[in-house]
């Protein structure tokens, strides 16, 4: 059975992807709509726990402060509206458990060493429950702003 491959590029080229699942390409849909940047900090439910975005603002923080986490449930959809990121990935069977899967938050840590995808304004990456993610690093280590959207797409819809 073949997975799906994590994906990153630039949300003009969104349109470019079929996914099977359907909730995938409206998360897509919705982050390319004009009114997605500039919604207020918080949850927005797009299809209820089916489908769903938390509009973020943090300051990225020094790579040794971030964690490898990795999802079940959800696949993620991370935009980056404002701002410049640095996200970690790795194949998920690369990594090891730091703390359980812990179904209540979805979400398991994991240590070990992937790659590092830069992800300025208008980028995404789509990380499925078989890619682990280290997002929130700050470029060259470099503390700045950033405003970004998480959309959360319940696997097997």
């Amino acid at each position: 059975m073949r997975k799906n491959l994590m994906i990153h590029d630039h949300i003009s080229n969104a349109s470019n992807y079929a996914f099977p699942n359907p909730l995938l390409q409206k998360g897509l849909d919705f982050l390319r709509s004009p009114e997605a940047a500039s919604l207020p900090v918080g949850r927005l439910d797009l299809d209820g726990d089916r489908l769903f975005a938390l509009v973020q603002e943090y300051p990225t923080r020094p790579k040794k402060s971030c964690f490898w986490e990795a999802h079940r449930k959800y696949v993620d959809i991370q935009y980056v509206v404002s701002g410049v990121e640095d996200i970690g990935y790795a194949p998920l069977a690369s990594l090891k458990i730091l703390e359980p899967y812990d179904s209540a938050k979805d979400m398991m840590k994991l240590t070990g060493n992937g790659g590092v995808l830069r992800l300025p304004s208008g980028m995404f990456a789509i990380f499925f429950p078989h890619d682990a993610h280290k997002p929130c690093m700050a470029p060259n280590g470099s503390v700045a702003p950033v405003r970004k959207i998480v959309v959360k797409v319940a696997v097997g819809e």
